[in-house]
Protein backbone atom coordinates (compact mmCIF):
# COMPACT_ATOMS: atom_id res chain seq x y z
CA UNK A 1 0.00 0.00 0.00
CA UNK A 2 1.44 3.35 -1.03
CA UNK A 3 2.44 5.69 1.75
CA UNK A 4 -0.08 8.50 2.26
CA UNK A 5 1.19 11.76 0.79
CA UNK A 6 2.20 14.25 3.46
CA UNK A 7 0.13 17.43 3.53
CA UNK A 8 2.09 20.64 3.12
CA UNK A 9 1.29 24.31 3.55
CA UNK A 10 3.08 27.62 3.18
CA UNK A 11 5.19 29.27 5.85
CA UNK A 12 5.89 32.55 4.15
CA UNK A 13 7.23 31.53 0.76
CA UNK A 14 8.45 28.15 2.03
CA UNK A 15 6.51 24.90 1.79
CA UNK A 16 6.51 23.00 5.08
CA UNK A 17 4.69 19.99 6.50
CA UNK A 18 1.26 21.16 7.65
CA UNK A 19 1.79 19.89 11.19
CA UNK A 20 5.00 21.94 11.48
CA UNK A 21 3.54 25.36 10.70
CA UNK A 22 2.00 26.13 14.10
CA UNK A 23 5.32 25.44 15.81
CA UNK A 24 7.19 27.65 13.37
CA UNK A 25 4.67 30.47 13.89
CA UNK A 26 5.14 30.12 17.66
CA UNK A 27 8.90 30.50 17.21
CA UNK A 28 8.41 33.71 15.23
CA UNK A 29 6.22 35.30 17.88
CA UNK A 30 8.34 34.01 20.77
CA UNK A 31 11.15 35.97 19.13
CA UNK A 32 9.26 39.22 18.55
CA UNK A 33 6.93 39.29 21.58
CA UNK A 34 8.91 41.79 23.66
CA UNK A 35 9.23 44.30 20.80
CA UNK A 36 5.87 43.60 19.13
CA UNK A 37 4.07 46.80 20.18
CA UNK A 38 6.99 49.06 19.28
CA UNK A 39 7.36 47.40 15.88
CA UNK A 40 3.63 47.75 15.19
CA UNK A 41 3.85 51.49 15.72
CA UNK A 42 7.03 51.87 13.67
CA UNK A 43 6.17 49.65 10.71
CA UNK A 44 2.61 51.01 10.32
CA UNK A 45 3.54 54.61 11.22
CA UNK A 46 0.89 54.36 13.93
CA UNK A 47 -1.89 53.46 11.48
CA UNK A 48 -2.57 50.10 13.20
CA UNK A 49 -4.21 52.04 16.03
CA UNK A 50 -6.72 53.56 13.57
CA UNK A 51 -7.38 50.18 11.92
CA UNK A 52 -8.07 48.57 15.29
CA UNK A 53 -10.29 51.45 16.41
CA UNK A 54 -12.36 51.00 13.26
CA UNK A 55 -12.62 47.26 13.96
CA UNK A 56 -13.86 47.89 17.51
CA UNK A 57 -16.42 50.44 16.31
CA UNK A 58 -17.63 48.11 13.54
CA UNK A 59 -17.96 45.15 15.94
CA UNK A 60 -20.98 46.73 17.63
CA UNK A 61 -20.11 45.22 21.01
CA UNK A 62 -22.38 46.30 23.88
CA UNK A 63 -22.33 46.15 27.70
CA UNK A 64 -22.91 42.61 28.92
CA UNK A 65 -21.67 40.93 25.71
CA UNK A 66 -19.40 37.88 25.59
CA UNK A 67 -16.42 38.53 23.29
CA UNK A 68 -13.66 36.22 22.06
CA UNK A 69 -10.52 37.93 20.76
CA UNK A 70 -8.40 35.39 18.87
CA UNK A 71 -4.70 35.93 18.14
CA UNK A 72 -5.09 38.47 20.91
CA UNK A 73 -1.35 39.01 21.18
CA UNK A 74 -0.69 42.06 23.34
CA UNK A 75 -4.44 42.52 23.81
CA UNK A 76 -5.06 45.79 21.93
CA UNK A 77 -8.62 44.83 20.99
CA UNK A 78 -9.30 42.81 24.14
CA UNK A 79 -8.54 45.82 26.32
CA UNK A 80 -10.97 48.01 24.41
CA UNK A 81 -13.69 45.37 24.45
CA UNK A 82 -13.24 44.74 28.20
CA UNK A 83 -13.99 48.39 28.89
CA UNK A 84 -17.10 48.27 26.68
CA UNK A 85 -18.68 45.03 27.97
CA UNK A 86 -18.25 46.05 31.60
CA UNK A 87 -18.62 43.96 34.73
CA UNK A 88 -21.63 42.06 33.38
CA UNK A 89 -19.80 41.02 30.22
CA UNK A 90 -16.74 38.93 29.52
CA UNK A 91 -13.78 39.04 27.17
CA UNK A 92 -11.67 35.97 26.42
CA UNK A 93 -8.21 36.87 25.13
CA UNK A 94 -6.88 33.82 23.29
CA UNK A 95 -3.65 33.13 21.44
CA UNK A 96 -1.70 30.08 20.31
CA UNK A 97 1.50 31.69 21.57
CA UNK A 98 2.16 31.76 25.31
CA UNK A 99 4.80 34.50 25.13
CA UNK A 100 2.45 36.88 23.35
CA UNK A 101 -0.42 36.09 25.70
CA UNK A 102 1.80 36.71 28.75
CA UNK A 103 2.76 40.11 27.35
CA UNK A 104 -0.90 40.88 26.73
CA UNK A 105 -1.96 39.82 30.20
CA UNK A 106 0.72 41.98 31.84
CA UNK A 107 -0.34 44.92 29.70
CA UNK A 108 -3.97 44.48 30.77
CA UNK A 109 -2.98 44.33 34.44
CA UNK A 110 -0.78 47.42 34.05
CA UNK A 111 -3.76 49.18 32.44
CA UNK A 112 -6.03 48.28 35.34
CA UNK A 113 -8.22 45.97 33.24
CA UNK A 114 -9.03 43.01 35.48
CA UNK A 115 -12.07 41.03 36.56
CA UNK A 116 -13.91 40.51 33.28
CA UNK A 117 -11.09 39.07 31.17
CA UNK A 118 -9.99 35.46 30.80
CA UNK A 119 -6.82 34.25 29.06
CA UNK A 120 -6.86 31.02 27.07
CA UNK A 121 -4.02 29.39 25.15
CA UNK A 122 -5.79 27.87 22.15
CA UNK A 123 -5.59 27.03 18.46
CA UNK A 124 -8.27 28.77 16.37
CA UNK A 125 -8.81 25.54 14.41
CA UNK A 126 -10.18 23.69 17.46
CA UNK A 127 -11.55 26.21 19.94
CA UNK A 128 -12.12 24.84 23.46
CA UNK A 129 -15.42 26.66 24.00
CA UNK A 130 -19.10 25.70 24.07
CA UNK A 131 -21.38 26.04 21.07
CA UNK A 132 -23.18 29.39 20.82
CA UNK A 133 -21.09 31.03 23.55
CA UNK A 134 -19.99 34.40 22.13
CA UNK A 135 -21.75 37.47 20.79
CA UNK A 136 -18.66 38.52 18.85
CA UNK A 137 -15.38 36.93 17.77
CA UNK A 138 -12.48 39.00 16.47
CA UNK A 139 -9.13 38.03 15.01
CA UNK A 140 -6.70 40.84 14.29
CA UNK A 141 -3.62 40.22 12.11
CA UNK A 142 -3.66 36.55 13.01
CA UNK A 143 -5.71 34.61 10.47
CA UNK A 144 -2.87 34.59 7.94
CA UNK A 145 -0.78 32.58 10.42
CA UNK A 146 -3.42 29.86 10.85
CA UNK A 147 -2.58 26.59 9.08
CA UNK A 148 -6.14 25.56 8.11
CA UNK A 149 -8.14 28.76 7.73
CA UNK A 150 -11.31 26.98 6.59
CA UNK A 151 -11.28 24.81 9.69
CA UNK A 152 -10.72 27.86 11.88
CA UNK A 153 -13.65 29.71 10.31
CA UNK A 154 -15.94 26.74 10.96
CA UNK A 155 -14.69 26.53 14.55
CA UNK A 156 -15.43 30.22 15.05
CA UNK A 157 -18.91 29.84 13.59
CA UNK A 158 -19.65 27.05 16.06
CA UNK A 159 -18.83 29.13 19.15
CA UNK A 160 -20.79 32.18 17.97
CA UNK A 161 -24.33 32.72 19.19
CA UNK A 162 -27.06 33.04 16.54
CA UNK A 163 -26.92 36.67 15.50
CA UNK A 164 -23.27 36.87 16.52
CA UNK A 165 -20.59 38.19 14.21
CA UNK A 166 -16.99 37.58 13.24
CA UNK A 167 -14.60 40.39 12.41
CA UNK A 168 -11.29 39.64 10.69
CA UNK A 169 -8.80 42.51 10.54
CA UNK A 170 -5.94 41.49 8.30
CA UNK A 171 -3.43 42.68 5.73
CA UNK A 172 -4.86 42.28 2.24
CA UNK A 173 -4.30 43.29 -1.39
CA UNK A 174 -3.74 46.99 -2.27
CA UNK A 175 -6.49 48.36 -4.49
CA UNK A 176 -4.99 51.72 -5.44
CA UNK A 177 -3.13 51.80 -8.80
CA UNK A 178 0.63 51.95 -8.31
CA UNK A 179 0.48 51.19 -4.61
CA UNK A 180 1.74 47.61 -5.05
CA UNK A 181 5.18 48.71 -6.22
CA UNK A 182 5.73 51.02 -3.26
CA UNK A 183 4.26 48.47 -0.84
CA UNK A 184 6.52 45.67 -2.11
CA UNK A 185 9.64 47.83 -1.77
CA UNK A 186 8.64 48.74 1.77
CA UNK A 187 7.73 45.17 2.77
CA UNK A 188 10.80 43.38 1.46
CA UNK A 189 13.49 46.01 2.00
CA UNK A 190 12.53 48.39 4.82
CA UNK A 191 10.48 46.03 6.99
CA UNK A 192 13.20 43.37 7.48
CA UNK A 193 15.71 46.18 8.12
CA UNK A 194 13.44 47.62 10.83
CA UNK A 195 13.11 44.14 12.31
CA UNK A 196 16.90 43.78 12.37
CA UNK A 197 17.52 47.17 14.01
CA UNK A 198 14.60 47.32 16.47
CA UNK A 199 13.69 43.70 17.22
CA UNK A 200 17.09 42.19 16.35
CA UNK A 201 15.23 39.68 14.21
CA UNK A 202 15.36 40.25 10.46
CA UNK A 203 14.15 36.76 9.53
CA UNK A 204 10.87 36.94 11.49
CA UNK A 205 9.87 40.18 9.83
CA UNK A 206 10.79 38.83 6.42
CA UNK A 207 8.42 35.93 7.18
CA UNK A 208 5.68 38.37 8.21
CA UNK A 209 6.03 40.21 4.89
CA UNK A 210 5.87 36.91 2.98
CA UNK A 211 2.87 35.68 4.99
CA UNK A 212 0.95 38.80 4.01
CA UNK A 213 1.51 38.04 0.32
CA UNK A 214 0.31 34.46 0.77
CA UNK A 215 -2.89 35.45 2.56
CA UNK A 216 -6.17 35.39 0.58
CA UNK A 217 -7.29 38.68 -0.93
CA UNK A 218 -10.50 40.50 -0.14
CA UNK A 219 -12.89 38.56 -2.37
CA UNK A 220 -11.24 35.20 -1.70
CA UNK A 221 -11.50 35.59 2.07
CA UNK A 222 -15.11 36.72 1.75
CA UNK A 223 -15.86 33.57 -0.27
CA UNK A 224 -14.16 31.43 2.39
CA UNK A 225 -16.36 32.98 5.09
CA UNK A 226 -19.48 32.28 3.02
CA UNK A 227 -18.36 28.68 2.43
CA UNK A 228 -17.84 28.24 6.20
CA UNK A 229 -21.47 29.23 6.79
CA UNK A 230 -21.32 32.95 7.55
CA UNK A 231 -24.07 35.21 6.22
CA UNK A 232 -24.17 38.87 5.14
CA UNK A 233 -20.42 38.84 4.58
CA UNK A 234 -18.76 42.11 3.61
CA UNK A 235 -15.42 43.86 3.85
CA UNK A 236 -14.06 47.36 4.24
CA UNK A 237 -10.78 48.39 2.61
CA UNK A 238 -8.47 50.47 4.79
CA UNK A 239 -5.36 52.38 3.69
CA UNK A 240 -6.01 51.64 0.03
CA UNK A 241 -6.61 47.95 0.65
CA UNK A 242 -3.31 47.30 2.43
CA UNK A 243 -5.59 46.22 5.26
CA UNK A 244 -9.17 44.97 5.08
CA UNK A 245 -11.79 44.39 7.75
CA UNK A 246 -14.12 41.47 6.97
CA UNK A 247 -17.40 40.97 8.80
CA UNK A 248 -19.84 38.06 8.72
CA UNK A 249 -22.80 36.90 10.82
CA UNK A 250 -24.09 33.63 12.17
CA UNK A 251 -27.84 33.63 11.49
Amino acid sequence: MAQEEQKTTHFGYQQVAAEEKAGKVRQVFDSVASSYDIMNDVMSFGAHRLWKRFAVETAGVRPGNQVLDLASGTCDLAMKFAKIVGAQGKVVASDINGSMLSCGRQRMVDGGVVGNVEYVLANAECLPFDDNEFDCVTISFGLRNVTDKDKALRSILRVLKPGGRLLVLEFSKPQVPGLNTVYDAYSFKLLPLMGKVIARDEDSYRYLAESIRMHPGQEELKAMMVAAGFERCEYFNLSGGIVALHRGYKL
